[in-house]
């Protein structure tokens, strides 16, 4: 619990077991519940995970946001927060997120990897394309986003009530943040964390990656 609110932790994975012990062993006690999404790993992400008590969930069709989505099916918690399997998100940062989300307006905060603290924890090209697919995200909802492919967010869990989410791609990350700007009963809001290098082998494909993202974005702005 914190501040009387029982907060659960949402993680998905895909062959993950590099990261996933490291992820795991750093959260926090303030953390109530913690949901491990096994993607279809081929590797022994989900033996760790259970291992070390996180409650698994399979989903057995691959997809981050069919991934999330599952997850977020299953959480019992009146906040969620969201972290990758690969710890390289900051696990020190939560309690801070956290306070920022009770203290603030809105109901959804995504953790900005901008300005990027390490320069060797993002690869070139992923910054690049980080940093189109921002712009262009900005330009079509007219409002700045600094980070549109964070996979760092705190949010309030009724907010998902409140959301169209439909993508079961890499666009998921973009969805969810959109869905909270634009609906005025939750707001959004970013602030920037230290980021930094993945552990374990990189599921992005930043040109075919990207593309999906680039084409979803438009086809949100324009048919919703």
């Amino acid at each position: 619990m914190y501040r009387e609110k029982k907060i659960t932790a949402v993680i998905p994975c895909l062959n993950e077991e590099q990261g996933i012990q490291k992820v795991l062993s750093g959260i926090p006690d303030l953390v109530d519940e913690v949901i491990v999404v096994d993607n279809d790993s081929t590797d022994g992400t989900a033996q760790i995970a259970r291992k070390m008590g996180a409650r698994v969930i399979q989903e057995n069709v691959r997809g981050y946001g069919r991934a999330y989505k599952t997850g977020l099916l299953h959480t019992k918690g009146d906040i969620i927060i969201t972290l990758d399997g690969d710890h390289s998100y900051p696990l020190d940062a939560l309690s801070y997120l956290l306070e920022a989300l009770l203290n603030s307006k809105v109901g959804f905060i995504s953790a900005s990897r901008f300005p990027v603290q390490d320069p060797e924890s993002m690869a070139l090209l992923n910054l690049f394309g980080n940093k189109i697919l921002s712009y262009v995200m900005s330009v079509l909802y007219l409002r700045r986003i600094r980070d549109s492919q964070s996979g760092m967010w705190i949010f309030y869990s009724d907010s998902l009530r409140k959301m169209n989410l439909r993508s079961d791609g890499m666009a998921f990350s973009e969805e969810i943040k959109i869905e909270a700007m634009l609906n005025p009963d939750i707001g959004f809001k970013e602030i920037p964390i230290n980021y930094s290098n993945r552990a374990g082998e990189r599921k992005l494909e930043p040109w075919r990656d990207g593309w999906k993202n680039l084409v979803f974005l438009f086809r949100k702005r324009l048919f919703g």
